[in-house]
This record gives structure tokens, C-alpha cells and sequence, in this order.
């Protein structure tokens, strides 16, 4: 109980620090808030998951001032690349990797900035693509499978990177409105509606993009790539509507809702229908 209440004081009390500062240097409190939200809580290596990862590391590759680090399982098949989300890094795809072994699929992964055994501290969507295009070009994917925010970039990299070679897209528990993400950190942090203009116009002077028109099922307009979309309907994390939504928008999709996979969306039945997928 006082966990919980400690948690929930938290946010607010780091909103009202962030008004403050707004009223006294709003530039500065601007930068503030809007490295909160690129900053990651978790997405680090439990114990249980370093054997498993240190087994399969690979090169370690600069992006800037930061080195990401990857991770192979070589085979004589179709090469495909793996995105994980928030908060997460490259264990979570270790089912899924052992059964596109058993097919041969020559396999990819890394670690996200601010992620697993990558370097960094923040991270959003266009960092993200820009990384996963330094990988593409490194390892010349046919396949692309992501998960959340991993799922999200697979598609404003598409969008913006326009990767011909792409044959096969997995978007698994896709997020696809920035605003849905914006709102809710404005009434998490108690910030004001003057606040979040200003966040709003920081990232539209450095992305180009204002929060309404950075959407996933927008940018997906524009996409032929065979596409599957899987996303479930109890999702707490990112309403199922919003994959409806980037599939009407996709030119070459199929989607399949599931009924108690979560967020996650790791299991068996899962894994086997990605595998069908992009064996056709």
C-alpha cells in the first residue's frame, strides 16, 4: 500500500518540480520533461538472461556516440531482423529465435539505446529508426519483426526509409498515435496544457513532426509491404483499435487479434503463426 502510494506521489510531485522550473527557465524545463519521456525505466539484463545473451553476442556497432550491441544465430535462410520494445532488449525474442532455427532463418538482433548491453540514456521513435536503419544496411534484413515501440519504428522507418529489400513486416502490439502517448504523460505529470504546447513545438522544431501527425497508421498509408499485425484485445498497454487502424492504412496486410496474450504477446500459438507467416 505505501508502495503504491509512493508511486503514484512520485510523477506528480516531478510535474510540479517541472512546472516550477517552467515559470523560471521554460526552456530548460522543456529539455527536462521531454528527456523524462525518452528515458527508460527498465530494460535491463536479469541474471537469468545473461548466459543466453552473452552466447550469441556479436559486433558492436557505433551510432554516434554510443555503441549498440547485436546479436547473431546464423543460418542458411531468409535474414530477418528483430526490434524489441520499451523496456525490454534482445532476450525477449528467445523462444521465437528457437523456432526460426529450427527453419534456418539466418537471425539478427540488438539492443536499443538505453537498452540491454547497448550504450545510451534516452530513446524514442526517431532514434530508434535511425538505428534500425544502420542495421539494415549492416545486415541487409528480408524480414523485419518488432515488438511495441520496436513495431512502431519498423514503420516510420518503412515510411521514411522507404527499404525496397523488406519483403515481410511483423508489427506485434503496435502503438500508433504519439498524441494518445503525449496525453497521458501530460495527466501522469499533472502538466498544464501551455506546458504541453511547449514540449509540443521543442519536438516539432526538432522532428518536424507535431504529436497529431506522428501516427503509425498515417505514415503506414504509403506501405505495399506484406504486412502481419497481430495485437490483443485485452492489451493494456496500447489499444487494440490502434492496430485496427494501421491496418486499414496498410496497402498489404493481415491482422489477427488474440483474446489473453497481453501486451507481450509471447507464447506458442503466437510464435508458431509469425513462423507461418513469413514461410509463405
Amino acid at each position: 500500500m505505501v508502495k503504491t502510494l509512493i508511486k503514484s506521489f512520485l510523477p506528480k510531485l516531478m510535474g510540479l518540480r517541472l512546472m516550477t522550473l517552467y515559470k523560471i527557465k521554460p526552456e530548460k524545463a522543456i529539455r527536462k520533461a521531454f528527456l523524462l519521456f525518452c528515458t527508460p525505466r527498465k530494460g535491463f539484463i536479469k541474471p537469468h538472461q545473461k548466459d543466453f545473451l552473452k552466447a550469441h553476442q556479436a559486433d558492436k556497432i557505433g551510432f554516434k556516440k554510443i555503441k549498440i550491441q547485436t546479436y547473431r544465430w546464423p543460418g542458411q535462410g531468409q535474414k530477418v531482423l528483430l526490434v524489441h520494445g520499451w523496456d525490454s532488449h534482445s532476450f525477449r525474442w528467445k523462444t521465437l529465435i528457437n523456432k526460426l532455427q529450427a527453419k534456418d532463418f539466418d537471425i539478427t538482433a540488438f539492443d536499443a539505446p538505453a537498452h540491454g548491453y547497448s550504450e545510451g540514456n534516452i530513446l524514442n521513435v526517431p532514434i530508434y529508426h535511425e538505428v534500425l536503419q544502420l542495421m539494415i544496411k549492416e545486415y541487409s534484413p528480408d524480414i523485419l519483426i518488432g515488438h511495441s515501440i520496436g513495431a512502431m519504428t519498423c514503420i516510420y522507418n518503412q515510411y521514411e526509409a522507404q527499404n525496397r529489400a523488406i519483403k515481410k513486416i511483423v508489427l506485434l502490439g503496435s502503438p500508433s498515435e504519439m498524441q494518445r502517448f503525449m496525453s497521458g504523460f501530460q495527466k501522469i505529470l499533472g502538466l498544464s496544457h501551455n506546458f504541453m504546447q511547449a514540449i509540443e513545438n521543442y519536438f516539432e522544431n526538432r522532428y518536424n513532426y507535431s504529436f497529431e501527425a506522428f501516427s503509425v497508421a498515417k505514415f503506414a498509408t504509403t506501405i505495399n509491404t506484406n504486412s502481419l499485425i497481430i495485437h490483443d484485445k485485452f492489451d493494456k498497454i496500447v489499444p487494440y483499435k490502434e492496430a485496427i487502424e494501421i491496418n486499414k492504412s496498410l496497402k498489404n496486410s493481415t491482422l489477427m487479434l488474440t483474446e489473453g496474450a497481453g501486451h507481450s504477446l509471447n507464447n506458442e500459438n503466437i510464435n508458431t503463426a509469425i513462423l507461418k507467416f513469413i514461410l509463405i
